[in-house]
């Protein structure tokens, strides 16, 4: 963030400065203490099980500039500059709604029900082949992400990259009212967050929402063979590109590649050969996309496919690691049945001749879908593992769908520390192993115990 002065801050989030000097300046936010570096703003933001305001007295110790409160807080030490506001939550959003209107890059906003975060890499990494980029940090995407990512950006970018999620109705519009995108990209419309919309076409809907906000001479990229892609772009002002099968922007001769993948990448009667350091047929379609917002934005299909070579996935995104030679897909940042499809997928097509080991847990927000979802998974594990290993009781439905599916074996563990022990017992040097299950089920852990 460019710099702010303490008293232009409380202006723009609707605060008073209550204490300190309001010319002293800021140039970045974080709500985290812990996290916290000399000089930072800190915002006190309140949850259900924690108050930041509990924690200002931390951050003044810890060098803080300053605080945004609603209240004055117990332990904030005499002088400490405070800017007080009615909402910290409603000033943080209000702060990066006025900061957007000041920085200069040209904005594209991803959402979808699969694919965001990779989406994001692929599409910051195209970009930053010839501008200066920022973009969304891990996946820092709903109503608190997204205003702290905006914060990040200053007035020498070019380009803001920006992932956007949602699990409830109506958060999708909220947040581009604030991120106020130049290019939307919706990757597809899946089974993530069913519990919450109802279904697909509710999940559509509110997806849809980014199209609705974009204006006219804007832009919204679309999969080409998704079934929602007409109504998504019935709902848009903005002129709508397709890309991927049976697009004119698509890629050909898909082959794996000892460190990824190899396609021919095609653009009407160009194409340009480029490598994918990622495994999984289904990254192709996010990087597709990715590459219709680098040609908007000016680039040629070549630095297009520079860009994409030079992605690094944020962690637990489908990481193809080595384990004392064993190939670990580390896929444990989040899951629902259509990413588990995919991965499964992913680990089926790796090369080599080793054995498949798909260590998979619990998914989340599936609601009255959860059987049929798990079932589902449990199917396609069966036709592309040779060997199953299900944590945590939720994932009976899974394992016993498998096992009707011919699985060879199906390994039930109660929790990730014997996940990781019977994966210990069963790996051997050259089998090729998944790890996926939704942020709840923590399956890092089994990465971590069985490295």
């Amino acid at each position: 963030m460019d710099p702010i002065s303490l008293h232009q801050l409380a202006a723009a989030c609707g605060g008073n400065l209550a204490a300190g000097d309001g010319a002293k300046t800021v140039t970045s936010v974080v709500k985290d203490s812990r996290a916290l570096q000399p000089d930072e703003l800190y915002w006190a933001l309140r949850g259900e099980n924690f108050d930041g305001h509990d924690f200002v007295g931390a951050a003044a110790a810890g060098g803080a500039a300053a605080a945004v409160v609603e209240r004055v807080p117990e332990g904030a030490p005499s002088g400490f500059p405070l800017v007080m506001v009615p909402d910290s939550l409603a000033a943080l959003q209000r702060l990066a709604s006025w900061h957007r209107d000041r920085i200069k890059a040209r904005v594209i906003c991803i959402t979808g029900s699969n694919g965001k975060t990779s989406t994001k890499d692929f599409t910051a990494s195209v970009a930053a082949t010839r501008f200066n980029v920022t973009k969304t940090s891990g996946n820092l995407n709903n109503h608190i992400g997204l205003p702290l990512t905006i914060l990040a950006a200053d007035t020498a970018h070019d380009i803001a990259v920006w992932e956007i999620g949602m699990n409830h109705s109506g958060e999708i519009a909220a947040l581009a009212r604030i991120a106020r995108p130049d290019i939307g990209i919706i990757t597809n419309i899946g089974v993530a967050h069913i519990e919450f919309l109802g279904s697909r076409e509710g999940i559509a809907q509110e997806k849809g929402m980014l199209g609705e906000a974009l204006k006219e001479g804007d832009l919204l990229v679309l999969p080409a063979r998704d079934e929602f892609t007409p109504a998504l772009a019935a709902r848009t002002r903005a002129r709508v590109v397709l890309a991927g099968e049976g697009a004119p922007l698509h890629a050909e001769d898909v082959r794996p590649a000892c460190d990824g993948l190899d396609f021919e990448l095609m653009s009407g009667d160009e194409k340009v050969a480029t490598h994918l350091p990622v495994t999984g047929e289904h990254m192709v379609r996010n990087a597709l996309l990715a590459v219709a917002a680098g040609v908007e934005i000016g680039l040629s299909l070549r630095e297009c496919a520079s860009g994409l070579a030079t992605t690094q996935l944020s962690k637990g995104r489908l990481a193809c690691l080595n384990v004392r030679g064993v190939t670990v897909l580390d896929d444990s940042y989040n899951a629902n049945p259509d990413s588990m499809d995919a991965a499964l997928h992913a680990l089926r097509g790796l090369p080599g001749g080793g054995r498949r080991i798909a260590v998979l847990g619990r998914m989340g927000e599936l609601g009255s879908y959860a059987e049929e979802g798990y079932r589902r998974v449990g199917r396609t594990a069966a036709e592309s593992a040779d060997f199953l290993i299900v944590v945590g009781e939720e994932t009976e439905a899974l394992a016993d769908a498998a096992e009707a599916a011919g699985a060879r074996e199906v390994r039930r563990t109660a929790d990730t520390r014997e996940a990781a022990d019977a994966l210990r017992k069963m790996a051997v040097p050259g089998d090729a192993v998944l790890i996926k299950g939704s942020r709840s089920a923590r399956m890092e852990r089994v990465l971590e115990d069985f490295a």
